[in-house]
């Protein structure tokens, strides 16, 4: 859907609210006012920014303004040719990143502790502007303590999103069953993708877009091995939560899950659990090794990898 983006002074903003004054409709969190008009919807931030959306939001600007904020993407111009190669038509369109579409995107994986998180978050094109304000951009830009703080004001805002674990018991079983961490990731992605468009629905999304992790022809292949089906309109690029805000929330709200996830294993273990599969990884899993025994470290690591040898090697 077209739209324009205008950064305004509040005393233009509240000309405006004066003139649409017979065609005011409720404002979402953090607005000043949302209107409607044959032209666009209308939405007026606390930011000074203003979002036209519509058959022809330029019609309805231009009585305010002609100097447009570039609101395309999270932090990159869409006219920048975006980095997904993977070659089978599954590119996003760059309207998708100012459309009305779901983000899916995951936490978790790389470290040694704690589970795989992914997280699905639908957004619509007038709550792009808020949730920039309050912060969402790509996660790993943020510390744990921000990312806590923005997934709290997602909430807040009410942006529908679905939520999938898969903890490390589950995880070890898998592995051991013959299962490559990206099945799991595909597996993971597409529950949680199915779970949010049953909670939108009947609204749909323009488009679905997965942060990708794998060739789409690998990702479609894990699907059949579980007799599952690509939904519609499925989009797949790399480093997707820095174009696209709706992964980015997604990514904030894995994220924030993962963190949490981490605080109650280490508080069960009695020690702090570090994330990533450095050498100080190593050696917490050394000490926990001799403290509850490889049986019970199933619940906590991903087994099979390599920081559990060198875990024990320190014990030797």
């Amino acid at each position: 859907m077209p739209q324009v983006v205008l950064k305004l002074p509040q005393g233009k903003i509240k000309e405006m609210e004066a003139y649409y004054k017979h065609s005011l409709k409720s404002a979402p969190p953090g607005a000043i006012f949302a209107a409607k008009t044959s032209n666009a919807s209308i939405t007026a931030y606390k930011s000074g920014k203003v979002l036209f959306q519509g058959k022809a939001p330029e019609n309805e600007a231009n009585k305010w303004g002609t100097t447009p904020v570039n609101n395309q993407a999270v932090g990159n111009s869409v006219h920048k040719k975006n980095n997904n190669t993977n070659g089978y038509g599954f590119a996003p369109p760059n309207q998708l990143f100012t459309s009305s579409h779901i983000g899916s995107d995951e936490a978790g994986t790389g470290d040694y502790f704690g589970p795989i998180t992914v997280a699905a978050a639908y957004v619509t094109a007038d709550q792009i502007p808020i949730l920039k304000e309050i912060g969402v951009k790509d996660s790993k830009n943020l510390t744990d303590d921000m990312i806590k703080s923005i997934a709290k004001k997602i909430v807040e805002l009410q942006i529908p999103y679905s939520l999938v674990v898969l903890r490390n018991e589950k995880y070890n079983k898998l592995q051991a069953k013959g299962w490559t961490q990206g099945k799991m990731k595909t597996m993971l992605h597409h529950h949680a993708i199915t779970n949010l468009l049953e909670k939108i629905a009947p609204e749909k999304p323009e488009g679905i877009l997965v942060d990708q992790f794998s060739q789409p022809n690998v990702y479609q292949n894990h699907l059949k091995s579980e007799k599952a089906t690509l939904q519609e309109n499925v989009y797949f690029m790399t480093k997707a939560e820095s174009y696209s805000i709706a992964v980015a929330t997604g990514s904030i709200i894995a994220r924030s899950s993962f963190v949490k996830e981490m605080d109650k294993l280490s508080n069960a273990a009695g020690i702090t659990i570090p994330k990533g599969a450095s050498q100080k990884v190593d050696q917490a899993a050394a000490s926990l090794l001799k403290k509850i025994g490889k049986e019970e470290l199933y619940k906590y690591a991903k087994i099979h990898f390599a920081n559990t040898l060198k875990a024990e090697a320190y014990l030797k």
